[in-house]
C-alpha cells in the first residue's frame, strides 16, 4: 500500500516565518477515540489550530476498533472464511463515509485515494485467501493501513481549512529494528531520513502516521501494540520537540481505574519513574516503552483529554513530588501464581537462575517474583494463559529434584489478580505497607504473594481475582485517595428505621465533605417489600421503596450488598425480629458489619448469641447494638470500656423503660393509672400495643444484654419478671385491653400508697446482682437518684470493684425513634471509624 504522500500529495508551501515566532514544537499524539468518526477529525482540528506552536506535529491512530477489524479481516481471508469480503466492504464504506462527511464538495479526490488503499488490500486478501496463510510480514502490512487512512483524512481536512499542513508515512522515514527487548529505533538513519523529508516538507503543520515503520531490509513492520504511543514519543525525539501531548478520553491519569473506583481522582503530577511503574501493572498511562524517549531526553509528557481540551491533564517529568505515600493503584488480571516448593531448595545456589532459565526458555514471561528468606520455596506470577506452560517448564526442569523428594511440588493457583500501590512518596516512609495490608485486611482479602523493590517506589501482591475489586477500592481509601466507602442496608423502616433513614441523607454530604465517608444506602427492606438501588438510593427514600413492587427477600438483599464489590458492606436492622436476628452470624461470618437496635441477637437464645460473637470474633466485622439497651445513651459502651480494662461488675441496676419511666414519674395518684397509659400510648411514648411494655419483657431483654456484656451467661427464662399486664388481659386484641386495663388500677394506687407511707415512689426496676436478675415495680426512696427522672430518661448505674461506693451513672433520654436512631448512627460511625475512616 503506497503511503499518502506519494499517492496523493498533501503539501502546500510553507509561509514566511515572522520575527516574533514562537520557536517551539509540540507533538501532539492522537488515539483512536480522538478520531473515531469525521465529527472526531473535525473536533481535532480545531483543537489544534486553537495552539500557537511554532512546530505542530500530530500523530493519529487508526480510527477506534479499525485495527482490530484489519487483523480479523486478514485473519478471515486466511482462513477461507466465507465472509471476509462483506468485512472488506464494511470497512471501507466506514472510511469512504467519514471522508465524505468530512471533506464535503473535496470528498471526490479523497473517495478516490480511499478505494486505491482498500483495492490494494483487496489483493493482499485474495492472496491470503489462496495461500491459506498469515505470514507476519503481510500482517504488519495490513494492520498498519488504519493509520495510514487516518492521517491522510486529518491532513486533508487541514488542507481544506488552508492550513499549510503536510502529511508524513512514518515508514519513509522510521527505521526499526526487533529483537528480544521489544523495538529498538536507528536514530541515526531515521533522523537523516526525517531531515531529507523535511526539506521537500517544511511546512508547519505535519500529521504523521503513528504505529508503522519499516525494517533495515526495507520491509513494511510494525511498533507493536501501543504503538502509536510509541511513535508520538519517536517522532517527539525526532523532531526535538519540546513537549509530548498524548490526548486520549480521560482527563489524565487517575489514581485507579474509574471502572473500578468510580471516586478516583485525577493526578496533576508524576515522575517518569511512577508513570512506568502504574503503566507496567495496567493502568491507562502511557507505554512504558514510550516513555524511553523522553526519558532519555528529559522530554514532558502531557496526557491530556481529547473531549476535554481545557483540562490541564497530567504532566509527566523527571520531577518526584512526595505529597502523600501513594500515588495510584493498580490492577492486573488474568494472572496465575506459580510455586516452586522444597526443602532441597534451601542453600542450593542457582536454583532461582533455574527456575527462571527454565521459564526463559518456555518463552514465559514472569510479572511478579516473590521468595522468602527460608529458600523454601520461589514463587512468581505469569499471565493466566502461560500458567500450564510454566509448571511443565518447571517440572521438566526439577525432574531430577522431584524424583529424589528434593523438591515436594509445583503447584498453580488460578485466576489471581495483582494489586500494585504506586508512589515516590514511600521511599523511606515507614507504615506504608502496613496501611496496605491493614486496609485489605479490613476488606477480608487474602494475600498470596508480596513483592517490593529495593526503589520502595512499588508494593504488589498478588490476591484472588474474585477479591480484586474490593481490594482495589479497599486500597484505595485506606490511603485516603477516596472515601471510605460502605455498602449500607436498612432492614425495617419503621419509627426507628424511618428516622435513621432519614438522619443518614441527611449528614451524608457533610460526612462525605469532612470526614471522607461514603454511606452508600444500597438496599431497603420492609414487611411490604424492598428496594435494592443500583449503585445508591437517590432522593427521597420513602419515594424509592413505594415505587418498588419486589417482595422482601434477604438472600437477595444480602448478594446485593456484596455484588458492589465495595470494601465494607454494612446490616442495620431495625426490624425487632427474631427470623432477622437468625440470620447475623451469616452476615458477620461473610465479613458483613451489624449494626441494630433489635434485641432478639443479644438476648435470644445463648446458642445464638454465641454463635454470633464467634462470627465477628473469627471474620473481624463489627456487631455493634448500643441502642438496644437505653436508645442513644452510651450504655453498652461504658460497660464495656469497666469491663475491657479489668474492672470487675458487682451489680447493675437501673430504670430501661422510657415508657414505663414516663408512666411512674407520672403516677401520683391524681388520676388513674389505665388513663396515663392512654396518654402514653396517644403521644407515642408505647408500642402500638401497649402490652408489650407493660409486660416487662422487654426490660428484661435489656438486662439480659447487659449481664452478658459484663460476662454472666444469662438467658431470658432466668430473669423474674413482674408483668404488669392483668392475666386475664394478657390475649386478645388491643382495643379489648385498652377498655379493661382499669381492673388493675386499685391495686396499683394501694401500692402507691404504701409506698409514700414509707417515704418512697415506685419505680420500674431492673436488677442484677450476685443472687441472680429481676425486673419489677420496687419502692424506691424520694432521694433515690431513680426517684428523679425527667420524661422518658433511662438511667443506669454500675456498681463495680472501682465503682464500689459511688456506682457510675449513666442517665438521659432512653425513648423516642430520634434518640433512638441516633444511637444506631453513632454505631454506624463506630464501624467506619473502625475501618479507617477518620472521624
Amino acid at each position: 500500500m503506497s503511503s499518502p504522500a506519494a499517492a496523493f500529495p498533501l503539501s502546500q508551501a510553507a509561509p514566511v516565518a515572522t520575527a516574533d515566532a514562537v520557536p517551539r514544537t509540540v507533538v501532539h499524539k492522537f488515539g483512536g477515540t480522538s478520531v473515531a468518526d469525521a465529527e472526531r477529525y473535525r473536533h481535532v482540528a480545531q483543537l489544534l489550530l486553537q495552539r500557537r506552536e511554532a512546530e505542530q506535529v500530530s500523530v493519529v491512530s487508526a480510527m477506534k476498533g479499525v485495527t482490530d477489524s484489519l487483523i480479523d479481516l486478514a485473519r478471515l481471508a486466511a482462513e477461507g472464511a466465507s465472509h471476509w469480503r462483506d468485512a472488506w466492504h464494511a470497512l471501507r464504506a466506514r472510511h469512504r463515509g467519514a471522508a465524505v462527511a468530512l471533506l464535503a464538495e473535496d470528498a471526490g479526490e479523497g473517495v478516490e485515494w480511499l478505494d486505491a488503499q482498500f483495492d490494494e488490500l483487496l489483493l493482499v486478501l485474495e492472496a491470503l485467501a489462496v495461500i491459506g496463510g498469515l505470514p507476519r510480514e503481510v500482517l504488519d502490512r495490513v494492520q498498519g493501513l488504519g493509520e495510514v487512512c487516518s492521517a491522510f483524512l486529518l491532513g486533508q481536512h487541514l488542507l481544506a481549512l488552508g492550513e499549510a499542513c503536510a502529511v508524513l508515512d512514518a515508514r519513509e522515514v522510521l527505521v526499526v529494528d526487533h529483537g528480544e527487548l521489544g523495538v529498538t529505533v536507528d536514530w541515526a538513519l531515521s533522523a537523516q531520513r526525517l531531515q531529507q523529508w523535511r526539506r521537500n516538507n517544511p511546512q508547519p503543520r505535519v500529521v504523521v502516521t503513528g504505529f508503522i515503520a519499516r525494517d533495515r531490509q526495507g520491509r513494511i513492520t510494525t511498533l507493536g501494540r501501543n504503538g502509536s504511543d510509541y511513535s508520538g514519543a519517536i517522532f517527539a525525539a525526532l523532531f526535538n520537540a519540546e513537549e509530548l501531548q498524548i490526548w486520549t478520553d480521560v482527563d489524565g491519569v487517575l489514581s485507579a481505574d474509574p471502572r473500578l473506583v468510580p471516586e478516583a481522582v485525577q493526578l496533576e503530577a508524576l515522575s517518569y519513574d511512577e508513570a512506568c511503574e502504574l503503566a507496567y501493572f495496567g493502568a491507562k498511562v502511557v507505554h512504558p516503552q514510550t516513555m524511553s524517549p523522553a526519558i532519555e531526553r528529559g522530554l514532558p509528557i502531557l496526557i491530556r483529554n481529547t473531549f476535554q481540551p481545557a483540562h490541564p491533564g497530567t504532566r509527566i517529568t523527571a520531577q518526584r513530588s512526595i505529597r502523600g505515600p501513594i500515588k495510584g493503584l493498580t490492577l492486573s488480571p488474568e494472572l496465575a501464581v506459580v510455586n516452586l516448593e522444597g526443602t532441597g531448595l534451601i542453600g542450593v545456589p542457582g536454583t532461582a537462575e533455574r527456575v527462571f532459565s527454565a521459564l526463559r526458555q518456555a518463552h514465559v514471561s514472569v510479572v511478579m517474583i516473590s521468595q522468602g528468606s527460608s529458600e523454601h520455596s520461589i514463587c512468581c506470577v505469569v499471565r493466566g494463559n502461560d500458567a500450564a506452560q510454566a509448571r511443565d517448564a518447571l517440572l521438566r526442569a526439577f525432574a531430577g529434584e522431584l524424583a529424589a523428594g528434593q523438591v515436594q511440588r509445583v503447584h498453580v493457583t488460578d485466576n489471581v489478580s495483582v494489586l500494585a500501590a504506586v508512589g515516590d512518596g514511600m521511599a523511606g516512609q515507614p507504615g506504608v505497607a502496613a496501611r496496605l495490608f491493614e486496609a485489605l485486611g479490613r476488606a477480608r482479602v487474602n494475600i498470596l504473594a508480596i513483592a517490593q523493590g529495593s526503589s520502595e517506589r512499588n508494593i504488589s501482591v498478588a490476591i484472588r481475582s474474585e477479591d480484586a475489586t474490593r481490594a482495589l477500592r479497599a486500597a484505595h481509601a485506606g490511603f485516603w485517595l477516596s472515601p471510605q466507602t460502605f455498602a449500607v442496608g436498612v432492614i425495617g423502616p419503621g419509627n426507628v428505621g424511618a428516622a435513621l433513614l432519614d438522619q443518614l441523607q441527611a449528614a451524608q454530604p457533610a460526612l462525605l465533605a469532612r470526614a471522607n465517608i461514603d454511606l452508600r444506602l444500597r438496599a431497603v427492606a420492609s414487611r411490604g417489600g424492598m428496594h435494592l438501588a443500583p449503585r445508591a438510593v437517590q432522593g427521597d427514600w420513602r419515594s424509592a421503596l413505594a415505587a418498588q413492587h419486589e417482595t422482601s427477600d434477604l438472600d437477595r438483599f444480602t448478594a446485593h450488598l456484596q455484588a458492589a464489590h465495595l470494601p465494607h458492606a454494612v446490616v442495620i436492622d431495625c426490624s425487632g425480629s427474631a427470623e432477622v436476628a437468625e440470620r447475623y452470624a451469616g452476615w458477620l461470618a461473610a465479613g458483613i458489619h451489624v449494626v441494630t437496635p433489635n434485641k432478639q441477637a443479644g438476648s435470644g437464645p445463648w446458642e445464638r448469641y454465641q454463635q454470633i460473637r464467634s462470627a465477628a470474633l473469627a471474620s473481624g466485622a463489627r456487631f455493634r447494638y448500643e441502642a438496644t439497651v437505653g436508645a442513644g445513651l452510651p450504655v453498652i459502651t461504658t460497660l464495656r470500656d469497666l469491663v475491657d480494662t479489668g474492672d470487675e461488675v458487682l451489680a447493675i441496676e437501673g430504670i430501661f423503660s422510657g415508657t414505663l419511666a414516663w408512666l411512674f414519674n407520672r403516677f401520683d395518684g391524681s388520676q388513674p393509672f389505665s388513663a396515663l397509659v392512654a396518654q402514653a400510648r396517644a403521644l407515642g411514648y408505647t408500642e402500638p400495643d401497649p402490652r408489650d411494655d407493660l409486660s416487662g419483657v422487654d426490660v428484661a431483654r435489656k438486662l439480659v444484654i447487659l449481664a452478658r456484656e459484663a460476662g454472666r451467661a444469662l438467658s431470658l427464662p432466668e430473669v423474674q419478671v413482674e408483668s404488669l399486664v392483668p392475666e386475664a388481659l394478657r390475649d386478645g386484641d388491643v382495643e379489648t385491653f385498652m377498655g379493661a386495663l382499669e381492673q388493675g388500677d386499685a391495686a396499683l394506687l394501694q401500692r402507691l400508697q404504701r409506698a409514700r407511707e414509707r417515704g418512697a415512689v415506685l419505680r420500674y426496676v431492673a436488677a442484677l446482682t450476685a443472687d441472680g436478675a429481676s425486673v419489677g415495680l420496687a419502692e424506691v426512696p424520694a432521694t433515690h437518684a431513680f426517684a428523679n427522672l425527667q420524661l422518658t430518661d433511662n438511667v443506669v448505674q454500675f456498681r463495680t470493684r472501682r465503682y464500689c461506693d459511688n456506682p457510675l451513672v449513666v442517665q438521659g433520654p432512653g425513648a423516642g425513634p430520634e434518640v433512638t436512631a441516633a444511637g444506631v448512627f453513632a454505631d454506624l460511625l463506630r464501624v467506619a471509624a473502625g475501618e479507617g475512616a477518620r472521624l
